[in-house]
């Protein structure tokens, strides 16, 4: 099974558009939310131009405790200037999230979203859920879940995304619903 696949990805594209992030009538209602969001926008908007892997998490999730080192590698592996890795915790207690952090400290920037309204902006149906983007901010693939024995493989589209000089075109995700999200990328 692998990260990348072969068929659209507008299926599960993100939301946010890198450099010009368009946001139009799926504004949020409540303040705490925009503030997600708004946060998530700026990180983005930091990131602009390189590799980004987006990930959502739990305290209680398993398989995160084994993407954290592996996340933890790969952030400080590949050039700050190319690539990074942003968190979403969706523990509805953030003290979960701290504790889990005091174990297992992230290289990498966390958004708390106790809410979970950005999970379900991105459709995230398991924990771990990740999303790989180009430096275009295109979407190239998604996955549900952190295998350790599918980790190099992984690393390897990471690489061959930093190493493209051509946009990447859209891939295949693996089991998806043809249920599409609010845009084609982040």
């Amino acid at each position: 099974m692998s990260f990348l696949s072969n068929t659209t990805v507008s299926k599960f594209s993100l939301m946010l558009l890198l450099g010009s992030i368009v946001f139009s009538s799926m504004a949020y209602s409540e303040e705490n939310d925009s503030a997600k969001y708004n946060e998530l926008t700026a990180l983005l908007e930091q990131h602009k131009g390189k590799v980004i892997y987006l990930d959502f998490w739990a305290s209680w999730c398993v398989p995160c405790r084994k993407s954290f080192p592996w996340m933890n590698k790969i952030q400080n592996t590949y050039s700050p200037e190319k690539f990074t890795v942003i968190s979403i915790n969706l523990d509805s207690d953030k003290s979960l999230a701290d504790k889990f952090l005091t174990t297992l400290p992230a290289s990498f920037p966390v958004i708390y979203d106790p809410k979970g309204e950005l999970a379900k902006k991105f459709h995230v149906k398991g924990m771990p859920s990740s999303y790989l983007a180009n430096q275009q901010g295109k979407v190239v693939s998604h996955q549900t879940g952190f295998f350790t024995e599918e980790s190099a493989m992984y690393e390897d589209e990471i690489s061959q995304l930093l190493n493209s000089t051509e946009s990447v075109a859209m891939v295949k995700i693996n089991n998806t619903s043809s249920k599409s999200s609010a845009a084609d990328k982040y």
